[in-house]
């Protein structure tokens, strides 16, 4: 991996943070070690201006361990500390997201593989399908995928229909595998698929649960992508949506270089409204605002 590259030029790596209220002393050296473990790790470039998010968001983790520094929690990342590696990732990572979130693109989704895959179903064309929600946070996303294919097939025992869905917080993943959410989610879902939710006995209506057939067609995985990627394809269309705003521009080329040896020929690549690829790349052509297609 290459060295961590800032957007904003800091003061010297030894400088004691200005700011005499805040609980946990903070230098330009501890943001320099945090900002750089994290391109590393998990691609994420944190600029200077994201200085106090991270020192937010860490200080919880300072508490939780009992330490009275940064200094001393970048000790204990020293020591290569897997699971609190994990957990500053997790710190470090925003999640935020909703069905049908963007909807455009599950409306381009539903035309060019939903209702596609549906006509084969009906002359009984048995058919393998694949989608990678890379990113997935809390899941919404993957669900959104499973709604609109569960909706426009009759049969989906015949077929050979799996989502993979993944994510480098393993926090979030947690809950995404549980398929509860807080009952006003179905604000954001249209009424014809809102019959795949229940609400929860215990919740006395407060918590809904997605359907168990929408559930079974998703797998939950923790993947880096930064790291190796133990996945098989090809896919047929992938989902990597407000993902990249966290890389830089080489990061993000690589990633689309793999996404799209992994996409089948003919098959869709969706990125976030707020993304794009910084040029054309040639195994690629924009068919719609967000959209690729992998040439065939």
């Amino acid at each position: 991996m290459a060295s961590i590259r800032t957007s904003a030029a800091l003061p010297g790596p030894g400088a004691a943070a200005a700011d005499p209220q805040r609980e946990f002393a903070f230098s330009n050296g501890d943001f320099e070690f945090l900002a750089k473990l994290a391109y590393e790790r998990a691609g994420i470039s944190l600029s200077n201006s994201k200085r106090n998010l991270v020192y937010g968001r860490l200080s919880r983790r300072l508490r939780a361990l009992g330490l009275t520094s940064f200094r001393e929690y970048r000790e204990h990342l020293e020591g290569d500390d897997r699971s609190e590696i994990e957990r500053f990732i997790n710190s470090i990572s925003t999640n935020h997201t909703k069905f049908f979130r963007e909807d455009h693109h599950f409306v381009h989704f539903r035309a060019s593989a939903a209702e596609t895959f549906a006509q084969q179903d009906k002359k009984k064309i048995t058919r393998r399908l694949r989608i990678w929600s890379a990113g997935c946070s809390t899941g919404e996303e993957p669900y959104t995928i499973a709604l609109v294919l569960r909706r426009e097939m009759a049969d989906m025992t015949r077929h050979d229909v799996r989502i993979l869905a993944t994510d480098i917080d393993t926090d979030v993943l947690a809950k995404a595998s549980r398929g509860e959410y807080p009952a006003d989610a179905l604000d954001s879902i249209p009424d014809p698929f809102c019959r795949y939710f229940h609400a929860t006995p215990e919740s006395d209506g407060a918590t809904i649960k997605v359907a168990h057939d929408v559930r079974s067609l998703i797998t939950f995985r923790r993947l880096n992508l930064m790291e190796a990627w133990p996945v098989k394809g090809p896919f047929d269309a992938i989902f990597c949506r407000n993902v990249m705003i966290y890389f830089d521009a080489s990061t993000k080329a690589k990633l689309i270089d793999r996404f799209v040896r992994l996409i089948k020929p003919g098959g869709w690549l969706y990125i976030g409204h707020s993304e794009s690829l910084l040029g054309s790349h040639p195994g690629l052509h924009l068919m719609g605002r967000t959209i690729y297609r992998r040439d065939a």
